[in-house]
């Protein structure tokens, strides 16, 4: 995500770290990159322009010229920016109502039932809430198809009614159903075109209308670049939307529509996925965002993933594990699979600060975890809990029952035995030298 407007960005900075202060003379060739590094990605060159343009007005001021570090000072301004460009800060949510009404609005192709049946599992885990799908696109009944899917995989009630070719009809039947059922939340999942058409405005338009929702989401592919922040401008015209939804961030995507989609049409962006998984959606924050696009990572992000995902009980189990090295191979894979649990491998990976750039071209994916846990499932309960067991013949029936060669499966525990080894150590140092671990 973003990875070539971070190594661009990166370029630019590089023409002023190291000077003794900011002058016009350094400071031109540096805004010229980030100005370039913009376009490249798909930025409008008006934005692209005002961006720079506020950046080396803030960055020739009194107090920069007498920073101890220019460098680190242009990043940081470029970084205040970046946020206030994406929005500045979070945008509130509305979900007040009973039910209270979700209209998702976009065109074919931008992900439009994924992320419906993303938002309805972050409002049922996270919120509590209790929600209701509807299947309102009178057109494609694949749609019908993928979000009753969907609904089954998280369970989530959804409203389908194919013979009905009244979307309006639809949307405030749903809502009735809703009413019976004690549901405090209705998501409408509309149709899309594969161009913006006066039929689809017309129809989504008289859906807002008659339900009158608490938000209107609309939905980009964030791949598509300024394209999207076009069709997004059109919609608003007609809608006048709530919120921006960023979808498919895991993609080659540029950045131009998360950096220019907020100028445009004044509208926040509230929610951005990464993937087709149902635990991809996050909450957009603007200056985490920014961090990330400037490789400083973002560890507030990863740490509330990883809470969500690990048990205080029993990661104060494995602690105490840990601290008589007992840690052993149930433990291990424990472990893997809450992280696979926290999202993307990859994009969780980025957010570790300076890790990003080292990985930007690896193929690192959630497949990785597989050839570690068939050697792990085809240990026995016995060889699991005490590794040292294992012996020569051992090791064999373990290759063959994982598909792996005993050079694969003496390398993981050669790994395996370095990593409770490191944790033995840990265990012998004092207390108030053991960064971050609290006993």
């Amino acid at each position: 995500m973003f990875q070539n407007l971070s190594d661009r960005l990166e370029s630019a900075f590089k023409n002023i770290k190291g000077q003794g202060r900011i002058t016009d003379l350094n400071i031109a060739n540096t805004v010229k990159e980030i100005r370039r590094a913009l376009v490249d990605a798909d930025v409008n060159y008006k934005i692209a322009k005002e961006f720079t343009d506020k950046v080396k007005e803030k960055a020739l001021g009194t107090k920069v010229l007498l920073a101890v570090n220019p460098g680190q000072q242009m990043v940081k301004i470029v970084q205040d920016e970046l946020t206030e460009l994406m929005g500045g800060k979070e945008s509130d949510f509305n979900i007040t109502g009973n039910p209270a009404v979700i209209l998702i609005a976009g065109l074919q192709g931008s992900g439009k039932p994924t992320f419906s049946g993303t938002l309805a599992r972050y409002l049922q885990n996270k919120k509590g809430k209790s929600p209701l799908l509807v299947a309102a696109d009178i057109y494609r009944p694949a749609a019908i198809d993928q979000l009753e899917v969907l609904g089954n995989q998280i369970g989530v009630d959804v409203y389908s009614d194919r013979e009905n070719k009244d979307a309006v009809a639809i949307a405030q039947q749903a809502i009735k159903e809703a009413k019976s059922k004690n549901k405090n939340i209705v998501i409408i999942d509309t149709a899309g075109r594969l161009a913006v058409d006066e039929v689809m405005m017309t129809e989504v338009a008289n859906i807002k209308s008659a339900v009158a929702p608490q938000e209107i989401l609309f939905v980009v592919d964030s791949m598509t670049g300024q394209d999207a922040v076009n069709t997004a401008a059109a919609f608003n015209e007609r809608l006048d939307f709530s919120g921006v939804v960023l979808t498919k961030l895991d993609g080659d995507t540029r950045g131009g529509a998360a950096l220019s989609i907020k100028y445009t049409v004044n509208k926040p962006i509230k929610f951005s996925s990464s993937g087709e998984k149902m635990d991809t959606l996050d909450v957009f924050y603007p200056d985490r965002m920014a961090q990330r696009i400037l490789g400083m990572g973002d560890i507030v992000s990863l740490v509330e993933k990883a809470q969500e995902q690990f048990d205080a009980a029993e990661a104060a189990k494995l602690e105490k594990k840990i601290r008589k090295n007992q840690f052993d191979f149930e433990d291990f894979k424990t472990q893997l699979q809450q992280i696979k649990k926290m999202g993307n491998l990859k994009d969780l990976m980025g957010m570790i600060p300076g890790v990003g750039k080292q990985i930007k071209d690896l193929d690192v994916n959630d497949d990785s975890f597989k050839g570690i846990e068939a050697m792990i499932n085809s240990m026995t309960p016995q060889e699991r809990r005490n590794p040292d067991i294992i012996n020569p013949s051992r090791k064999q029936r373990i290759a063959n029952g994982s598909g792996k060669d005993l050079t694969e499966l003496n390398q993981f525990l050669k790994q395996f035995d370095q990593m409770k080894n490191m944790m033995k150590m840990m265990n012998k140092m004092p207390m108030g030298k053991m960064p971050g671990m609290k006993f």
